[in-house]
């Protein structure tokens, strides 16, 4: 009996040592790893934190961005919480497009401890690596003194806004913080001096102090510190006062779910243009539930286009845009002198809030091309798989009988000389 047990033990031994054998091994050694659908499971379960490259060999956009992946490989792979990046050619591996929701290339997704998240950051090899850096950071740190707060700004960087709670207990915004915690850093400051009071525009605590510091902007909330207050101040501060618009901040937009006072200039860099929108960084401050952006018609006349206007059009001029397709004049109000640009702001507001306005639509624009590229690969592929089934029944349909394929004289079945289906030359995603 008891050579039974020694028997059946060693025969689980051996199997365990197989198992193991065949299980995925993989080296943190600074370098992209290459998965498929063998091993992606494994690759995922086994790292705490792992991004992921979904990319198409065509893909021009995943051409410029794969070498920026191997720089920043070599970084992450050594951090204290080591982040390990990944790639695998989706266009190959067609089972894994549906399954990870790919709708377009290339996507980023994070799995940390198995659960995915898109990945909307800079792909710049030095930003993505202080972007990840946030990911497998504490939701909220908490910092002890002058030198600590300065040391996570530091390292906190520009790509993301930063909340410091001064006087703040860690459980009154650690649930926020792990709600939008791709989205900006938080932390606590415990102990603190007069002069960081001073420097950060404080006079009093509790304070959650909002940076963004590539925008050279701050606000402050006093309270009250109620959940709903808190998540409202937080969800307004993600954004800066007065927002540039290009592809990138359009992205930015498409969780925000309010109205967009939207001011186009003649050039976005000239000094005409800066007083406006030091003006509009004033009216933000004091109309939270509006995002005010502006653009330029030099530097976006397409964009521009999609509203009405062109050359000959007056401008400075302010619209207010919902994101999508409808956009509204105020009536009277649309155009803004050099004179008196503040008073012209806040009538423009007043006739909004009246609803003083005329309804429009978006027809045709680069906006909607920004847009739509968002949707067409979803389009492309069902599109292609309904004309495979097509062609596949048409092929069983016309296909002879067994008996005809068998006489000397039969000719080859539709099916059998039809060239392999292509994956299409699908729409790379913008990044």
């Amino acid at each position: 009996m008891r050579s039974i047990w020694i028997i059946t033990f060693l025969l689980f031994l051996s199997r365990l040592s197989l198992a193991e054998e065949q299980k995925p091994q993989f080296e943190v050694d600074g370098k992209v790893l290459e998965l498929d659908e063998s091993n992606i499971e494994a690759a995922i379960s086994t790292f705490d934190y792992i991004l992921i490259d979904f990319y198409a060999p065509w893909c021009g956009h995943c051409k410029r961005l794969s070498p920026q992946l191997d720089k920043a490989a070599a970084d992450l792979a050594f951090l204290k919480q080591p982040v390990v990046i990944a790639k695998v050619n989706a266009d190959k591996y067609s089972n894994l497009v549906s399954k990870y929701e790919i709708d377009g290339y290339p996507t980023l997704k994070i799995f940390m401890h198995g659960v995915p998240t898109d990945y909307y950051g800079p792909r710049k090899a030095d930003l993505l690596v202080r972007s990840l850096k946030k990911f497998v950071a504490s939701d909220v740190a908490i910092l002890n003194s002058d030198s600590a707060i300065s040391e996570f700004i530091e390292e906190a960087g520009k790509s993301f806004p930063i909340f410091i709670g001064f006087g703040l207990n860690e459980s009154t915004i650690s649930h926020l913080a792990v709600k939008y915690k791709k989205k900006a850093w938080f932390s606590v400051a415990k102990d603190f001096s007069d002069k960081t009071m001073e420097f950060y525009d404080f006079d009093k605590v509790p304070a959650l102090v909002a940076l963004h510091l590539s925008y050279n902007e701050q606000s402050i909330f006093y309270g009250p510190f109620e959940e709903k207050f808190l998540e409202d101040y937080i969800k307004q501060s993600l954004l800066p006062l007065a927002l540039p618009i290009n592809q990138d901040t359009l992205t930015s937009l498409k969780d925000d779910k309010r109205k967009i006072v939207l001011s186009i200039v003649e050039d976005e860099h000239d000094e005409r243009s800066k007083g406006l929108v030091k003006l509009l960084k004033a009216a933000a401050s004091a109309n939270r539930d509006l995002v005010f952006a502006f653009v330029g018609f030099k530097q976006w006349q397409d964009f521009a286009g999609s509203f009405e206007v062109s050359k000959k059009t007056k401008l400075p001029m302010m619209i207010v845009w919902d994101g999508d397709e409808e956009y509204f004049s105020v009536i009277g109000s649309d155009s803004v002198e050099d004179e008196d640009q503040g008073s012209q702001i806040t009538r423009f507001l007043q006739g909004y809030r009246e609803g003083s306005v005329v309804q429009k639509r978006i027809t045709s624009d680069a906006y909607k091309a920004f847009r739509n590229s968002m949707y067409m690969i979803g389009a492309l592929i069902l599109v292609l798989v309904v004309i495979l089934v097509v062609t596949i029944m048409q092929s069983l349909k016309e296909e002879p009988p067994r008996d005809q394929l068998d006489h000397p004289g039969s000719s080859t079945s539709p099916l059998e000389a039809r060239e392999p289906l292509r994956s299409g030359d699908k729409e790379d995603k913008i990044d």
